[in-house]
């Protein structure tokens, strides 16, 4: 079996794996084959020499009375403390021995047998080191190009060496992709099935995922100038980013926005044209909840646990709204508080308006006292 342990090295060397785990690998699936071929019920052990890169494999027999009821029942398991005194006379009871056996005694059926089980238990090897290397990757993004569509809309992409799926229920609405179409997305969920092996799972639609645009379009985020403290999305729609800066120097805001809007609109257009509001955090929740409902100017914010009271002038109460709720829905999202919005009520009059033309009319006495009569 020399050419197999060489075999198992290339193989080893090819997939990137450590040497010990393909020895264990290739001692599991001698075990497997040796109870298929051999004795189901059987206890065996592997031994490989470094040296010679050699294997001989072991049959375990327990050492019984001669009375023992196991002897009739599972005699390949048991043998009677007489016999075994025969083979070694300072064995005790309890004690377990081993004999060779050897696989090739089983003609070619044990050959194969042997060579699916090191293909499976390799596979499962190879399976569990990408799984852990995907898991590390989850909450980031990930691209590749698209190799299918399914017709629920099911989008299939190709990330390195697996196939992942991005949802219908994952992408962002009005999106279509096609095949050959390359798109990026978050890796958010990584899962292994006998079966079908490793299954990744991409969404468009977290707010992770346009964190980790913003990270990669905006230098300062990534070199930690500026932090994204909180973020909410209404996915293809509008979405709300609170952001603050480590240094004075730096404009948190400003910064994510760019030149011209030059940053913030190479994320929009990844994102299908998603509206970002990009806004200072505050850790005062009256100022934070205020900033958050912008484009609308707030008078004032009153936090009563987990509501946040705001009054506002009636003319700016549906911006704070926006177009179907959007705005306050997301600056609810983006804070943590229902909000609640209360006009000012209007004022009975101002100087000017309330003024009648002729108390806007000059006072002729006092024409007289300054020009003189």
């Amino acid at each position: 079996m020399e050419k197999i342990i060489d075999i198992i090295d290339s193989i080893a060397h090819e997939k990137g794996l450590k040497p010990e785990s393909v020895k264990e690998a290739f001692k599991t699936a001698v075990i497997q084959t040796a109870k298929r071929v051999i004795c189901e019920n059987c206890d065996f052990e592997v031994e490989i020499d470094e040296k010679s890169k050699q294997y001989t494999l072991y049959q375990k027999i327990t050492v019984v009375n001669s009375d023992d009821k196991r002897l009739e029942e599972e005699p390949e398991k048991y043998i009677s403390l007489t016999e075994a005194k025969e083979l070694d006379s300072d064995v005790e009871l309890g004690d377990e021995l081993t004999s060779e056996v050897s696989l090739e005694d089983y003609g070619r059926s044990a050959a194969s047998a042997l060579f699916h089980e090191i293909e499976y238990h390799i596979q499962r090897f190879v399976e569990e080191q990408m799984f852990n290397k995907y898991k590390a990757m989850i909450g980031t993004v990930v691209s590749g190009p698209v190799t299918r569509v399914d017709n629920e809309q099911n989008t299939y992409i190709e990330i390195d060496e697996v196939r992942a799926v991005l949802p219908k229920r994952n992408r962002i609405k009005g999106e279509y992709f096609h095949v050959g179409d390359t798109i990026k997305g978050i890796l958010r969920y990584v899962g292994i099935d006998k079966k079908f092996g490793i299954h990744l799972e991409v969404s468009r639609t977290m707010p992770k995922f346009l964190e980790e645009l913003l990270k990669q379009e905006v230098p300062e985020i990534a070199d930690g100038l500026v932090v994204i403290e909180k973020s909410a999305r209404i996915p293809g729609e509008r979405a709300k980013v609170a952001l603050t800066a480590t240094s004075p120097r730096v404009d948190p805001v400003g910064a994510t926005v760019g030149v011209k809007g030059v940053r913030i609109n190479a994320v929009s257009k990844e994102l299908n044209g998603e509206n970002i509001d990009c806004i200072e955090y505050s850790p005062i929740p009256e100022i934070f909840v205020a900033r958050s409902l912008s484009p609308a100017i707030i008078s004032s914010v009153k936090i009563e646990d987990k509501k946040a009271i705001v009054t506002l002038p009636s003319d700016q109460k549906s911006k704070a709204i926006g177009k179907s709720g959007i705005n306050i829905r997301l600056a609810s999202m983006l804070t943590g508080y229902q909000i609640e919005l209360n006009e000012i009520a209007a004022t009975a009059s101002s100087s000017d308006e309330a003024k009648t033309d002729e108390e806007k009319q000059i006072n002729p006495d006092a024409l007289k006292a300054l020009f003189g009569e």
